[in-house]
């Protein structure tokens, strides 16, 4: 399957503070379970710049929506709850003693952190359950709270129209051409609405979501975290995109998710930190030095799936220079 989407749209992170009614707690299935119906787009991709989006830095906001905590979780009928938190891309909590998960969000309110320390009031308008293999991706609209008492969308498409995120467990540090940029941070505190169309949440509908395991039992949270410095072009691993929208890229791994269906120039291997080695035929539109970048021999070899690279990427063109 090809997917042709550019990334556009935004994510952020929050803090938890709601939720609605009960409702039965969903299945948590895992790639493993699921090889045999997986469906997950294979081959060639469009690439974006986009880690977690720009709709959110504005004036009226202060600055981009970064750090979440579960703590202080209120329902959508005013009710204090406890124990929230993500299982899978799920919400699950507790109403007094009465277990609260899956659509029973509806009409949640959660309290986001920005990056100048300030918080505003977001609310969940509605939530949809995936299929398929993508029965454990929960898409979410959410809207914050504007300083004039007016509700708008977080997550915003191309044409400024509303769009979904996925909830995902942790933060990302949003920093770009600096050390640590780019970077998953664990937060067992943290979560983070992933906006449609941005590098994290396509990376989940990629395939590589980080609560699952592929069928050898290993996890796909380190290949997740690959996948957004890949999608970004991210080669210094600073949080620094050496691309631009919609340029075409092949990706591929060895456990898998992703498989090679593309006879492309080989772009660069990668793990959560960036590319281990790239080659001159790269989506950058300028010559990029890497200086925390030692290149292994041999950028491209398979072998080098054994030694910590989790996504090959291929482009169908080149740029001279590099």
């Amino acid at each position: 399957m090809r997917t042709l989407q550019r990334v556009v749209a935004a994510c952020l992170a929050v803090v938890a503070v709601g939720c609605g009614t009960e409702s039965s707690e969903p299945e948590a299935p895992t790639l493993r379970t699921q090889m045999a119906e997986l469906v997950s787009p294979n081959g060639r991709n469009l690439n974006g710049r986009n880690l977690n989006g720009r709709n959110l830095n504005n004036a009226e906001l202060g600055g981009m929506l970064v750090s979440v905590a579960y703590t202080g979780a209120i329902s959508a009928s005013g009710k204090a709850l406890t124990n929230v938190r993500l299982e899978g891309s799920a919400f699950v909590g507790l109403d007094g003693a009465n277990p609260v998960t899956g659509t029973s969000f509806t009409g949640a309110r959660f309290v986001g952190k920005l990056g100048d320390g300030s918080t505003l009031p977001l609310r969940v308008d509605s939530i949809t359950r995936g299929s398929g293999v993508d029965s454990d991706l929960w898409s979410y609209r959410v809207s914050y709270q504007g300083t004039d008492g007016a509700w708008r969308a977080v997550c915003q498409d191309s044409s400024g129209a509303a769009a979904s995120a996925i909830a995902v467990a942790n933060r990302w540090d949003y920093r770009q051409g600096v050390a640590g940029g780019g970077e998953k941070i664990l937060d067992a505190t943290a979560f983070t609405f992933a906006c449609e169309g941005a590098a994290i949440a396509k990376c989940m509908h990629f395939g590589y979501k980080p609560w699952a395991t592929a069928s050898n039992g290993q996890s796909l949270a380190g290949h997740h975290q690959a996948c957004t410095r890949m999608v970004r072009a991210d080669f210094c691993g600073d949080g620094e995109s050496h691309t631009t929208d919609g340029q075409w890229v092949n990706l591929y791994d060895a456990v898998g998710v992703q498989g090679d269906s593309e006879s492309w120039s080989m772009e660069a291997e990668w793990n959560e930190g960036g590319a281990r080695c790239f080659t001159s035929q790269t989506r950058a539109q300028a010559p990029v030095t890497c200086a925390n970048v030692t290149a292994i021999a041999n950028c491209g070899d398979t072998a080098h799936f054994q030694s910590g690279t989790r996504l090959f990427s291929e482009t169908p063109y080149g740029t001279t220079g590099l």
